[in-house]
């Protein structure tokens, strides 16, 4: 069986490292709370690792999923990070959002080390992750994604090669930028409809599969009329990739007026306890409805 490492066992490398056992490579997990770590060997199997060099020590591919760049690199680099542990003419596959800039800072140090090296942020949330239903955006030489392609699919519904190293963080910050405007869009249009008197069934089935359909209506329109926030995707962690677009946006002369907006809008929800509610709550900060 192939080898390999998953370092972050949150509510997306959970279940991503679980395909990956599942599917019969040989998995050993890292992760910063031991007992996720020995709940996810009771769940799956595998074997636990006490640092991520030892998870790394003989793996042909260590995956990461952490939280953001400083998260990365207290995992990668050390006398405990999986560099200290990985052998030459392994990968290191980062599924991460982070930063552009810390992509290729990764990848010039594997290149020193001779490991290959691929930024892999997915989109899918956690519903994502447990039906093996993510998006991939990979940036990267196309022969090492071609190595890996086999795990991927453990997981992914689309593995995309979008250029070299750092390209498929930025693929995932124009994801990002994305939702950002569609969610608002969609909170402002339901606020309206509540207001208005509207059926929200009756409103949905009619609008949801022209030109206004969206997955956030398909699949959030219903929780967020009934205001129920406790899907996946937390606002801090939406906040956390909105500013690594907003940061690069100011280094590549983008503007982004409704991006810095909404995260904006975003500060209001945290401001209001709503940290760890889902990206669609966004419409908690319209104020309330009409009866």
């Amino acid at each position: 069986m192939t080898k390999v490492a998953f370092i972050g066992l949150g509510v997306m490398g959970f279940p991503m490292a679980g395909h990956l056992q599942e599917a019969g490579y040989d998995v050993c997990v890292y992760n910063r709370t031991a007992a996720k770590a020995a709940s996810w060997q009771d769940t799956y199997g595998g074997c636990t690792a006490e640092s991520p060099k030892l998870a790394a020590q003989n793996a042909e591919v260590v995956f990461l999923c952490v939280g953001n760049d400083s998260d990365v690199r207290s995992v990668v680099y050390g006398e405990q990070g999986v560099f200290a542990g990985m052998q030459e003419g392994s990968i290191l596959v980062d599924h991460t959002t982070a930063s552009a800039d810390l992509a290729r800072e990764l990848g010039a140090a594997a290149e020193k080390r001779h490991i290959a090296f691929l930024d892999a942020p997915v989109s899918g949330g956690q519903a994502g992750a447990e039906n093996a239903a993510l998006t991939v955006m990979v940036g990267g030489e196309a022969a090492n994604l071609l190595r890996i392609s086999a795990m991927l699919e453990t997981y992914a519904k689309h593995v995309g090669l979008q250029g070299p190293v750092g390209t498929g963080q930025l693929a995932k910050m124009v994801n990002q930028i994305c939702i950002a405007g569609v969610v608002q869009g969609l909170s402002e249009g339901l606020q309206f409809a509540k207001n208005a008197g509207l059926d929200q069934e009756k409103l949905i089935a009619a609008i949801s599969k022209g030109a206004a359909g969206s997955w956030q209506m398909e699949n959030r329109s219903a929780t967020m009329w009934q205001g129920e926030f406790e899907f996946g995707f937390a606002v801090d962690w939406m906040r956390k990739d909105l500013q690594i677009a907003l940061a690069e946006a100011n280094s590549n002369g983008s503007r982004l007026p409704v991006t810095a907006l909404v995260d904006q809008f975003y500060g209001d929800v945290q401001a209001n306890g709503g940290n760890r509610f889902d990206t669609s709550s966004l419409i908690t900060r319209l104020g309330n409805s009409k009866p």
